[in-house]
């Protein structure tokens, strides 16, 4: 599957390890919720970056207390008409700080990907290469946003008001 990270394609690090399977030594990892929380700290203490596949039933809170250390958290998608992965990443963002690695995975079409890069992902595991393409145009496709999200861009009338403001400061 290609992944797109910050608008361009690029080899995924992370190695997805089913729940049954013997964890690697060491390099990036993405494991399930269920395993995950099994015994993170063991988890977080083995050589190499930790992720996490969290589906959108569950509740994120149970997250907070390792987003410190969590390299990755990729938030699931399982239709494109669920959405409650969106409200996952605005809370992860904006709520609790996390500015890791924010990835989207499962049922995603092309028509939400404004969505959510606007929400806050940073990174799409994608079906297929034609599809991970289209995401890469999309994140150079739009500058400026009014509605402020949790992709931590400036909206337009915040912009608006810091030109006038240092317009003001050169007069």
């Amino acid at each position: 599957m290609p992944l797109v990270k910050d608008g361009k394609i690029v080899t995924d690090i992370f190695v997805h390890v089913a729940d049954d399977a013997e964890l690697p030594g060491d390099g990036a990892v993405l494991v399930s919720a269920a395993r995950f929380l099994e015994d993170p700290e063991a988890l977080l203490k083995r050589a190499g970056q930790v992720g996490v596949i969290w589906p959108n039933s569950r509740d994120v809170d149970d997250l907070v207390p390792f987003l410190g250390r969590l390299a990755a958290i990729a938030l699931v998608f399982p239709t494109f008409r669920d959405g409650r992965a969106y409200s996952q990443a605005r809370l992860l963002r904006e709520r609790y700080g996390y500015d890791g690695e924010l990835r989207a995975t499962g049922q995603v079409l092309r028509d939400q990907f404004v969505f959510m890069l606007r929400a806050g992902f940073d990174a799409l595991e994608a079906k297929k290469q034609s599809d991970a393409e289209a995401f890469t145009l999309t994140t150079k496709r739009y500058s400026v946003f009014y509605q402020p999200t949790g992709d931590g861009r400036a909206t337009a009338p915040i912009r608006r008001l810091q030109q006038r403001h240092s317009e003001s400061a050169r007069s």
